[in-house]
């Protein structure tokens, strides 16, 4: 494990004072706190030091170091300084094994000491993200994330697309350290393969800002997709026409059949793959050409209808017929074609309707103009006629 930065304050002073004859002697210790693998720091203030014997141990109350003399042969720990004012010690790759109470101790007629606890934090490794079981469109998958060993119990946090899921969190105490996990469930489609969650962990032993963190790219797997794309737009006889299946799907289809209707494949056809190559097109290739494809989840079709004309003309190719635009065009030009019949007989019997004269406009007994009109008699002046 690398060395992580040294985390070192005060937590308690202890104090000690002599009696006796050595009255006024003092020691004074400090707890230290470090991260696994840092750099600590142990420290005896002295003060009114006459030269006593000054002797520090470990946890196990084995000697580290006798005055200035080493006693203990691991060369994790130095001695920094040892002067009338402070005995400083320096331990590096701090270890969970090297915590407890280092003893400081000055022999003069009365012994003193004081106890210098240090403590030992675990920082989190990066997180292990597993999947359940395999995600599916439309189905639910379920994520944990582990972190084995932090002390103290490391806080774990999910994100997707910036944003934080809510997780059930879980913790379980291994000695000194804690094993930590949460598990995180959410619904997924097609669109989100390839997505990426991240976990995030952190606890006291990392330094200030500082997170460990593991992405985790969602495999969502979905029924196939096909539809034909054509190499080209207009073809004429003899041209060569590549067709290609444009094929979607996880897992990705690794199988793709050509077919033509009812027909086999021209002989000059080559299919290969998503592609189907027609080399020298002539009206016998016409037809309607089918891609399929197909995965575990289910199968994709598309069609391609192609109509090669006589020589000098050109094939036409699509992949649907729009039925539905054709009889909506040929419903309106029924509809105009009734329209302007309609009108022709209107006005065809407008011109044979009755006619007013004058005369008959004051005859109240008469029933119809035109009556009026056939009645008058030549006594009368010229008639004159309207249209109604």
């Amino acid at each position: 494990m690398g060395r992580a930065r040294r985390f070192q304050w005060p937590l308690l002073l202890l104090w000690a004072a002599a009696a006796g004859p050595g009255a006024g002697q003092e020691v004074q210790t400090e707890n230290v706190t470090v991260a696994e693998g840092g750099v600590a720091e142990i420290t005896c203030r002295l003060h009114q030091y006459d030269g006593s014997i000054v002797v520090i141990q470990n946890p196990a109350r084995q000697t580290l170091f006798f005055n200035g003399t080493r006693a203990l042969k691991d060369e994790r720990f130095q001695l920094e300084e040892f002067s009338p004012r402070r005995v400083r010690i320096r331990l590096s790759d701090a270890r969970l094994e090297d915590e407890g109470g280092y003893f400081c101790q000055l022999y003069t007629e009365d012994t003193h000491h004081q106890i210098a606890t240090l403590t030992v934090l675990v920082a989190p490794e990066n997180p292990v993200v597993e999947v359940r079981e395999q995600a599916v469109e439309g189905g639910e998958v379920e994520l944990s994330c582990l972190v084995p060993r932090s002390r103290p119990v490391a806080v774990l946090r999910w994100y997707r697309d910036r944003k934080e899921l809510k997780g059930v969190s879980s913790s379980r105490e291994n000695g000194k350290v804690w094993s930590v996990a949460s598990t995180v469930r959410f619904r997924v489609d097609r669109k989100d393969d390839g997505d990426i969650v991240i976990c995030e962990a952190q606890n006291q032993a990392l330094p200030s800002g500082h997170i460990k963190q593991t992405q985790y790219v969602l495999d969502v797997q979905y029924s196939p997709t096909a539809r034909i794309h054509a190499s080209q737009a207009v073809v004429r006889e003899g041209d060569t026409l590549v067709l290609t299946c444009a094929v979607t799907g996880n897992p990705r289809p690794n199988q793709i059949r050509w077919s033509r209707g009812n027909e086999s494949l021209p002989e000059r056809a080559e299919a290969f793959g998503e592609t189907l190559t027609l080399p020298g097109l002539v009206s016998a290739d016409n037809g309607t050409y089918t891609c399929e494809a197909s995965n575990k989840h289910g199968h994709a079709r598309a069609l391609y209808v192609l109509v090669v004309y006589g020589e000098g003309g050109r094939a036409e190719a699509q992949t649907s017929v729009p039925y539905a635009i054709v009889g909506g065009i040929l419903a309106l030009l029924v509809f105009l074609i009734i329209c302007v019949l309609v009108g022709m007989v209107w006005c065809s019997v407008r011109q044979k309707g009755s006619y007013l004269t004058h005369e008959a406009s004051g005859l109240d007994e008469q029933g119809e103009a035109r009556e009026a009109f056939l009645n008058g008699s030549d006594g009368h002046k010229r008639k004159e006629e309207f249209f109604i």
